[in-house]
């Protein structure tokens, strides 16, 4: 008798939980300075957040850590949407085999999306291809395109022009999470069962661990404001000065 949801293991779901905490751990623990910088602050911008939304620079720039950690783990949402259904009876995780999703009797092949607007009109034709690619060797194969966040509930045959090329096949589906979790598991609320029993779950996970055991902070703002002590810039200008210092004039901060 499983405690959370019916269709994978306790054990199963507070170790999907158990990876994407320490993505999480990882990306507040990565947001140095140096990295803060690896894509350029565009500084111009804050300096408008900061001015329009009546931010002081401080808060503005714990804002923007909080955004490139939101963009890190974008990514790391969909691996732990991929481990979950991985974990399905029948399924297992494509492991950069060209595939998120397969049955193990190869009737099913998946990429996973966690959002429906994440690619491309390259990256879309590129996808149809590869899962076309995959019902073609497969003879009994259904191929689906994974929207886990999908703009209404769904699943039809993805047909459509591409880069200017019609693209259709028998066997290539485009499909809704809950859908795709419904599909896998045999249960139309299979997605709702594991919406509802997060917090729980996460609750139990986290009392689970070390009571010692450290949490990553980012470093990147205070070692800014440690330049700007001896420099005696804002903390816009400090990073200003240090990613465009080689722009015209920018030296002189």
């Amino acid at each position: 008798m499983n405690n959370y949801v019916n269709y994978i293991s306790d054990d199963h779901l507070l170790h999907c939980i158990g990876n994407l905490h320490k993505a999480y751990l990882k990306a507040k623990n990565n947001i140095n300075k140096k990295n803060f910088y690896s894509n350029k602050v565009d500084t111009i911008k804050l300096t408008f957040d900061s001015r329009f939304n009546n931010i002081d620079e401080e808060s503005l720039i714990q804002s923007e850590i909080l955004r490139q950690i939101d963009k890190s783990i974008n990514n790391s949402i969909g691996t732990f949407h991929e481990q979950i259904l991985g974990g399905i009876k029948g399924f297992e995780v494509g492991n950069l085999s060209g595939f998120d999703i397969k049955a193990k009797d190869d009737t099913l092949f998946a990429d996973i999306k966690n959002k429906h607007n994440t690619m491309n009109s390259s990256s879309a034709e590129a996808l149809f291809q590869k899962l076309a690619r995959f019902a073609n060797d497969y003879k009994k194969a259904k191929c689906y395109w994974v929207q886990i966040l999908a703009k209404s509930s769904f699943c039809a045959l993805w047909r459509g022009d591409i880069n200017g090329k019609e693209y259709s096949h028998s066997r290539v589906y485009k499909i809704s999470g809950d859908r795709f979790y419904a599909l896998l598991s045999g249960q139309e609320d299979a997605m709702l069962q594991l919406y509802k029993v997060l917090p729980i779950a996460i609750k139990d996970y986290l009392e689970s661990l070390e009571k010692n055991e450290k949490i990553a902070v980012n470093s990147a703002l205070n070692e800014i404001q440690s330049e700007t002590k001896s420099s005696k810039r804002t903390i816009l200008e400090q990073i200003t000065f240090e990613n465009y210092s080689y722009y015209l004039g920018f030296n002189k901060l």
